[in-house]
């Protein structure tokens, strides 16, 4: 009967208290703003139609890459749902090097992502600036790449699922369109929440259990600090809307490296890997996520030696 209270006592250390204020302050912060990406982000993917991207994107692909990267900011979207808006743009003739700017730029640099930013690191307002240049420098090289060195059969463009052809009929009219909406939040908010929680207890584990003669280590060097947590961050795979939450709780770490977490998580991470897999095919995902994580790397440590 005493076992509880008394392991309770045992582990209510200074270490342990630490941790849980560490826990409970990234969760606490990041919920509100997970939560309100999840609103707009079920409410483009169910409210915006597709055949918008097609009036607004120049027809040349060149030009309509760093368009579709700056879409990101006006209609923004997680990263679990700029996957299957990507390939709806596809189905509908957009250019894939522009759809791949979209994916990769939605979750990246959209209001939410970068307001949260600004209240996670309160003094130091010039992580927001830096994260929106290297973001969006990532989507719109990526879709240059696609287009100079990408191959058609290492794509493939997602089938529509049955009975989704006619939108009225398939979601029963404003009711239905407004359940889709309250599932697409209830699936995106609970499946990114999870992954916040355990990205929350990895930072408040990582910066209790490893020493500080660990960090100095690894901190001294440039590439060594920003590779490690662009690492974490593929890792951990924490939703856009709370991982600025998670990057400045590694207080033993650069601006740079920070930036690195904040560039190549929403890009890249074990997640976006297996739904890039599933919904474009395994030979697509392999390349495209190899090259993008190199590039984030690269465009993150030249903003942060340019700005931060």
């Amino acid at each position: 009967m005493t076992i509880g209270p008394t392991l309770l006592l045992q582990i209510d250390t200074p270490a342990f208290q630490a941790w849980r204020t560490v826990f409970v302050a990234i969760t606490v912060q990041g919920l509100p703003f997970l939560l309100f990406g999840t609103l707009i982000s079920a409410a483009i993917s169910v409210f915006v139609p597709a055949s918008l991207f097609d009036r607004l994107l120049p027809r040349k692909p060149a030009l309509a890459v760093p368009v579709a990267g700056a879409a990101g900011m006006v209609l923004p979207g997680c990263e679990c749902a700029s996957v299957p808006v990507a390939g709806s743009l596809m189905r509908r003739g957009v250019t894939p090097a522009a759809a791949l700017a979209f994916l990769l730029s939605a979750p990246a640099i959209n209001p939410i992502v970068l307001v949260a930013t600004s209240v996670a690191f309160p003094a130091n307002p010039e992580m927001v600036l830096a994260r929106l240049i290297a973001s969006l420098a990532v989507s719109m090289v990526m879709g240059w790449l696609w287009i100079a060195l990408g191959r058609p059969e290492w794509l493939r463009i997602p089938k529509p699922a049955a009975g989704a052809g006619h939108g009225g009929q398939a979601t029963a009219g404003r009711a239905g369109r407004w359940e889709e909406f309250r599932q697409a939040v209830q699936h995106d908010f609970l499946h990114a929440g999870g992954f916040l929680v355990v990205g929350a207890m990895a930072a408040a584990t990582f910066n209790i259990v490893v020493p500080q003669s660990a960090l100095d280590a690894v901190s001294g060097s440039l590439w060594l600090s920003v590779l490690l947590l662009a690492l974490l961050a593929v890792v951990l795979a924490v939703c856009s809307e709370a991982d600025a939450f998670v990057a400045a709780s590694l207080t033993g770490f650069s601006p740079t490296a920070k930036l690195a977490f904040m560039v190549v998580g929403p890009m890249v991470d074990v997640k976006l890997v297996a739904l890039q897999a599933g919904t474009f095919g395994r030979a697509f995902a392999v390349r495209f996520s190899a090259v993008t994580f190199a590039v984030a790397v690269l465009c993150s440590a030249l903003v942060g030696w340019w700005l931060l």
